[in-house]
């Protein structure tokens, strides 16, 4: 059998970061990938949006790790020349109802410390987006957008680089805790056993799947999966929009809010559903409902305009009626099992905190 110091499970974005910085540290790591390629599930189906960390709760894993993450992120993307766009974001109150909520918005992301968005006239908003209706806005100049591909193969660069080794179409197919470290059946083509030290379970949708094939790990501490799909239309229509563009919140979502690519394509969701099983059809039926909302501030939206884009899984750890959860990096003082690091419900904003993910991690996996 072959043994190896650590071995990362999963090559989506988040696993990708921290094999990065495990070998960047010196270990020997090799990362294990079901799929043939990096970052082919929810790292793959996203906005791309570098996030600001406005809502997440107070106090929460998301908000401290998006607020850092975000910051490493963009200092990454300009020295590793990862194509992305600081183009800031509105969030648009279309009633006088709404405008009293947008200080509470601003007070919240203050204590989550994001301490630069500014509070616009209806006016204001729309000398920056003519095409805009609203009453009043706020604008977070940290929020942006990136190429999450380029930045998934800049990491991948970066662990290889450091000696980290990728085994592709090699799912786990159960493992076991012994007393020094680990033993991994992995299946696929090629089928091996090999050992290692250091276990980092980031297989994203299917992290608690894999931790429940650990033979030793307590089933106690695995989170019950569920499954939000968020579905996302793009325009027809060449949207007259420099920015993001989101309403105020809505009961159990953000609302359905506009996105850009870096090619200045719209898109708008998401239209949240929660499913049982992974399916990543976007229904053209579901667009009916998307007219109204983005019309409350995109009066000019065109009949006929919006056509079924992408859809993506959330890997919540929490059932419908909560909806709310937060990170879940779950270490050998929560399970008991030395060596052991399991990442449940990574979901947004994940992609905007892998850097950051990736420093609690190591850290976690040094003491």
């Amino acid at each position: 059998m072959d043994r190896v110091e650590c071995i990362v499970i999963g090559a989506g974005v988040v696993g990708l970061a921290i094999a990065r910085k495990l070998a960047q540290a010196g270990r020997e790591v090799i990362v294990l990938e079901a799929a043939d390629a990096i970052g082919t599930v929810t790292s793959s189906r996203n906005s791309e949006v570098i996030h600001a960390g406005i809502y997440y709760p107070a106090g929460s894993r998301m908000a401290r790790l998006c607020v850092q993450g975000r910051r490493a992120l963009y200092a990454y993307c300009r020295d590793h020349g990862i194509p992305h766009r600081n183009s800031g974001k509105l969030i648009v109150a279309t009633s006088a109802a709404e405008v009293d909520r947008l200080g509470a918005i601003r007070s919240h992301a203050e204590t989550n410390g994001v301490d630069d968005l500014t509070l616009l006239s209806g006016a204001d908003a729309r000398a920056l987006e003519p095409a805009l209706r609203c009453e009043a806005a706020l604008l977070s100049p940290s929020t942006g957008i990136i190429d999450s591909h380029a930045y998934m193969l800049a990491l991948r660069g970066d662990a290889e680089a450091a000696g980290a080794a990728f085994a592709f179409l090699a799912p786990l197919d159960s493992g076991m805790v012994t007393a020094d470290g680990f033993v991994l059946e992995v299946g696929g083509d090629a089928p091996m056993q090999l050992g290692c030290d250091l276990l980092i379970n980031s297989a994203g949708l299917s992290a608690p799947a894999i931790a429940r094939r650990l033979t030793g790990m307590p089933l106690d501490k695995v989170p019950t999966a569920y499954l939000a799909k968020g579905n996302y239309f793009s325009c027809s229509a060449k949207a007259p929009f420099s920015r993001l563009i989101y309403p105020v919140p809505e009961p159990g979502g953000l609302g359905v809010h506009l996105t850009l690519d870096l090619a200045g394509q719209a898109r708008f969701g998401p239209d949240v559903e929660w499913v049982d099983r992974i399916d990543y059809v976007v229904d053209p039926a579901r667009a009916e409902r998307f007219y109204p909302a983005i019309r409350r501030y995109w009066p000019a939206l065109p009949d006929g305009a919006l056509m079924p884009s992408y859809s993506g899984m959330r890997p919540k750890i929490v059932p419908p009626a909560v909806a709310v959860q937060d990170f879940m990096i779950q270490g050998p003082k929560a399970h008991g099992v030395s060596g052991l690091i399991n990442l449940f419900g990574i979901e947004s904003p994940g992609l905007t905190a892998s850097l950051a993910i990736a420093d609690d991690v190591a850290q976690m996996a040094s003491e």
